[in-house]
């Protein structure tokens, strides 16, 4: 399979914003884009080939297809598609929530847990996040914060900025603030409990719903050290530089800044998933040569061997 770029599935949500519609081009069938799944075989969203003889075709079609070699030896474990990225627009504060564990996932809901980690990639003054409780308390505390409508008090929010790391495991209570866009890679899963929605009507005019039983089963209810700096320092290659951002068992995260010509290489153990987030130049593998731009979503197969980038750019790389 030769390198592709793909098209998002954008979705609408009450607490979206326009930056994706208006700064990346996306198109949306609604008034706001409140996230865009870049990368993803997810059935609730998936991303669309848009060169290649797959053109058209979902990058599900195309794993089924090809086969999960494609993955690389990292996941040859598998059976289907182990992460999903996004861009989300936070026009208005997210609800409160917690996603589950592997084990947890797999037995209730029957999809994979979700851990994941956000690059701040903008964020108006004073912006902040719910990042786990401000104090430790008991499940049975937690459960009664809910119905008596006072967690809020237990909420620990820290302010974030542009360039920020977040690495959100499962179990890990949290919030996206309003005036945040964000680029999220986690696990390929879309089960979220959610604990507390700001008392806020649906697009049907009622209350969204909360998960308060499976939510306090799932959550770990230590305080976290809130540490939003990358994991590595940026490593100068020619053309650019790398720097480590975060990494799990479930992936890993690089910002690449791009100017001139920078190489790299695909190798057996993992796909290369590249997401441009500033500029725009040129990304060549093999005999395929395409043009890339802010909001593009590049995925290179296992095995792809090396790729250039040529342009002035800043991109997210991941790899499992």
């Amino acid at each position: 399979m030769e390198m592709v770029t793909l098209r998002p599935t954008v979705k609408e949500i009450i607490w979206g914003g326009r930056k994706l519609i208006d700064e990346y081009g996306f198109h949306a069938d609604g008034d706001n884009a409140a996230e865009a799944w870049l990368l993803s075989c997810h059935k609730d969203g998936p991303s669309y080939i848009q060169n290649g003889p797959y053109k058209g075709k979902t990058l599900y079609e195309a794993l089924q297809a090809e086969g999960m070699g494609i993955l690389g030896t990292h996941n040859a474990a598998r059976k289907d598609f182990p992460i999903l990225i996004k861009l989300i627009d936070a026009r208005d504060k997210l609800s409160v929530q917690v996603h589950p564990g592997d084990e947890y996932a797999r037995r209730v809901e029957n999809e994979n847990g979700k851990t994941e980690a956000w690059l701040i990639l903008d964020a108006e003054e004073g912006a902040e996040l719910v990042y786990g409780v401000n104090r430790e308390v008991t499940r049975e505390e937690f459960a009664a914060s809910i119905e008596h409508k006072t967690l809020s008090a237990l909420l620990n929010r820290v302010k974030v900025k542009p360039g920020d790391v977040v690495f959100i495991p499962s179990g890990m209570l949290h919030a996206i603030g309003a005036g945040i866009l964000l680029a999220e890679v986690q696990q390929s899963s879309n089960t979220t409990y959610r604990v507390y929605d700001y008392d806020r009507p649906g697009k049907d005019g009622k209350p969204r719903e909360l998960h308060v039983k499976k939510a306090t089963d799932v959550v770990e209810l230590k305080v976290p050290k809130a540490d939003f700096r990358p994991s590595g320092a940026a490593l100068r290659k020619e053309g650019g530089t790398k720097t480590l951002l975060t990494f799990c068992r479930f992936f890993a995260m690089y910002r690449v800044a791009v100017d001139g010509e920078y190489t790299d290489a695909a190798d057996d153990t993992s796909f290369v998933s590249l997401l441009v987030l500033e500029g725009e130049g040129t990304v060549a593998n093999g005999n395929t040569v395409l043009r890339i731009k802010k909001g593009s979503s590049v995925f290179l197969p296992a095995d792809s061997g090396i790729y250039t980038l040529e342009g002035k750019m800043t991109l997210l790389e991941t790899r499992t």
